[in-house]
């Protein structure tokens, strides 16, 4: 029941939460007063995401209302405010509402559809080479689509929906089995691997980025290559699986697809030759990837290194002079501005929990219970990973589970004795990982379950599986891959 644009009954169990915690849950020794009240906040905000109380930019605004009005992180109502609009001036923040604009070209000039096709019209002839085609299209256009949902609901599975279709594999017709099925299920797992892949592959990444400086003193500062690179490898590993995994666990019906790659044919044929909307984008990404990997610092030296967001920025100008995307384009991409609302609000939250110490004795105390177990500190890290990660199936929001519990769990792996970078790199890979569990893990898996195409018990079983295959390749594979490159 809603009321006004309030959803009752969550709304009032999360200012049942807030205030509980606020004044009859003593604070606990070690920890400040203004630092329990503002954890107070932050777990009601956190209740109030995962309960859908309202739009979650809705719910940053009264979270940074809260924050200023309360004076838990300043006594002074000067102070308060600065502090509580401290979240606007991040500029990861801005790296990925610019990158999501940016990435409106795609849907715009069609390019993202003419790599879907291009890719099934190489790969097509058989099912699952159908699969990787969908898998090396995320890929492509992953780096310049930080929503996944956009990417992985709004690209790539209305592709993958008419490729299904022109095989007679519908859920209607209860023919979802002969390719459909198979084709949902790995349109959707390849998604949580990308969003692993860069960091602005999806939204929560640079939220990571900073909670991992912030944690470290700004010691280890985890760029766009560094990131790029160290996912390299186990996430193209992880790629090479999805579709050989799903073929084993739920093989189609239709194994041989030869009208598949001349059915992206003639939709390319219908596109006609790239238009200049299309040659522009492809001119921008290319740009955009050269700068964010570092590439004129590698040959020039660092006089020439470029700051991610500015490059970001710089994308989005050469689109606008060029024509291809429209002031008015950029005005409308309501998902920008509603993720640089709500993102600053949890950053600024976070900031100030680890402030006001608040993390570092959360993660004292689970740190003391991981280490009463005796283990060293590889088992205690395998411990760790896997509780934050499977906790996710009592998550709807990557970004309420990273901002909820990310800092206390890094922090908590730095204090049982784990290389920093290695433990960062790790909690990185599973926080976009976990999104293959359930069909409400993230944005993208309730548009590729709402098609029909795969069964509750089905997608369950499957994430459960590809969650043990992804996680063991990030540790194993990544790992050692970290290794060789010196990360740890």
């Amino acid at each position: 029941m809603k009321v006004g644009g309030v959803k009752i009954v969550p709304g009032i169990i999360s200012i049942i939460v807030t205030l509980g915690l606020w004044f009859v849950v003593p604070v606990p020794e070690g920890v400040s007063a203004n630092a329990w009240h503002l954890l107070a906040l932050f777990v009601g905000t956190v209740v109030a995401i995962i309960g859908k109380v309202m739009p979650i930019g809705a719910i940053a605004i009264l979270a940074i209302t809260l924050v200023a009005f309360t004076g838990v992180t300043n006594n002074s109502p000067s102070g308060a405010i600065k502090d509580a609009l401290s979240g606007f001036s991040n500029s990861l923040i801005w790296l990925i509402g610019i990158a999501i604009m940016i990435s409106r070209g795609l849907a715009k000039t069609g390019l993202g559809n003419r790599i879907g096709y291009y890719f099934i019209s190489l790969f097509g002839k058989k099912t699952i080479g159908i699969g990787y085609a969908l898998a090396i299209s995320e890929l492509v256009i992953a780096p310049v689509t930080p929503s996944n949902t956009a990417r992985g609901g709004g690209i790539i599975h209305p592709i993958m929906k008419s490729i299904a279709t022109s095989f007679g594999s519908s859920p209607e017709e209860g023919s979802s089995r002969k390719i459909g099925h198979y084709l949902a299920l790995v349109n959707y797992h390849i998604n949580p691997i990308t969003s692993a892949m860069f960091i602005t592959a999806t939204a929560p990444n640079p939220l990571i980025v900073k909670l991992i400086s912030d944690a470290t003193g700004a010691n280890i500062s985890i760029t766009w290559g560094t990131w790029a690179l160290a996912a390299l490898l186990p996430g193209l590993v992880c790629i090479a699986l999805v579709p050989l995994v799903v073929y084993a666990i739920y093989p189609p019906e239709v194994k041989s697809t030869p009208d598949a790659s001349a059915f992206a044919k003639s939709k390319l044929s219908e596109m006609g030759v790239m238009s200049y909307g299309e040659k522009v984008m492809v001119a921008v990404f290319a740009l955009l990837l050269i700068l964010w990997a570092g590439v004129p610092a590698m040959l020039f030296g660092s006089a020439f290194a470029v700051n991610t967001t500015a490059v970001a920025f710089l994308g989005l100008s050469v689109l606008l002079v060029t024509g291809v995307l429209s002031w008015e384009d950029v005005l409308k991409e309501k998902s920008a501005w509603d993720t640089v609302v709500w993102f600053s609000a949890l950053v600024m939250m976070a900031t100030f929990l680890n402030k006001l110490g608040l993390v570092h004795w959360f993660s004292t105390v689970v740190e003391t219970n991981i280490e009463h177990l005796g283990f060293s500190w590889e088992i205690s890290v395998l411990i760790l990973v896997a509780t934050y990660f499977y906790v996710h199936y009592f998550f709807a929001s990557t970004t309420a589970h990273i901002t909820a519990m990310f800092a206390a769990f890094y922090a908590a792996g730095l204090l049982l004795g784990a290389p920093p970078l290695y433990l960062g790199l790790l909690l990185a890979g599973a926080s976009s990982l976990m999104m293959s569990l359930t069909h409400y893990a993230t944005g993208t898996s309730p548009i590729i379950f709402g098609s029909g195409y795969v069964s509750m018990e089905d997608w369950w079983i499957m994430g459960f599986i590809m969650s043990l295959v992804n996680l063991s390749v990030w540790g194993i594979v990544g790992g050692l891959w970290w290794k060789v490159l010196g990360y740890w």
